[in-house]
């Protein structure tokens, strides 16, 4: 513990500037959340589920909750039971442990349903693609309304796919 003050007492506050970020999409903030509004009513509640991912996938969803993005503000927020989900948000490659879990969400959760697959594996398999114990991408099993590609994709990528399935369901409601 003694060690671990001392080095606190000698790190200084990093001197360089924070890196500048990409704010185009928060000038949209409004829109985004006048969307999801006009699709559910109410806030967007996603259930993400892990399908056999390394994590990496889900250290970068954990960065949507952070201050910097922000999606709360947005009207978007993580439920811990699909039954109370909007949207499904799975990462990694469908394996067949985690087969029949992944279809009983699906079938819990109420309509509208979105699903979103994140990352490579998600997508085709990735890494895993052919391996024995792996299904293949989520599209083998369930209707995928939008993938994001990436190893793993950056938390904007990702938001940008969120709001991308909210904004194909709100064209296929308004037809």
């Amino acid at each position: 513990m003694w060690q671990l003050l001392k080095q606190i007492a000698r790190t200084r506050a990093p001197a360089e500037p924070a890196p500048a970020g990409e704010d185009a999409w928060r000038a949209d903030g409004e829109r985004i959340h006048q969307d999801i509004l006009d699709v559910l009513g109410r806030a967007l509640c996603i259930r993400e589920i892990d399908a056999g991912s390394c994590n990496g996938c889900e250290l970068e969803i954990n960065a949507l909750s952070n201050p910097y993005y922000n999606i709360e503000g947005l009207g978007i927020k993580f439920v811990a039971s699909p039954r109370h989900a909007d949207m499904l948000l799975v990462t990694g490659p469908l394996t067949l442990n985690m087969r029949d879990a992944v279809l009983r969400a699906y079938e819990a959760t109420p309509h509208p349903k979105l699903v979103v697959a994140a990352g490579d594996c998600a997508c085709t398999g990735g890494i895993f693609h052919g391996n024995y114990a792996v299904c293949g991408p989520l599209s083998n099993l369930l209707p995928v309304d939008v993938t994001i590609p990436g190893c793993p994709p950056p938390p904007i990528d990702i938001l940008r796919g969120i709001i991308a399935a909210v904004q194909n369901k709100r064209a296929a409601l308004w037809r």
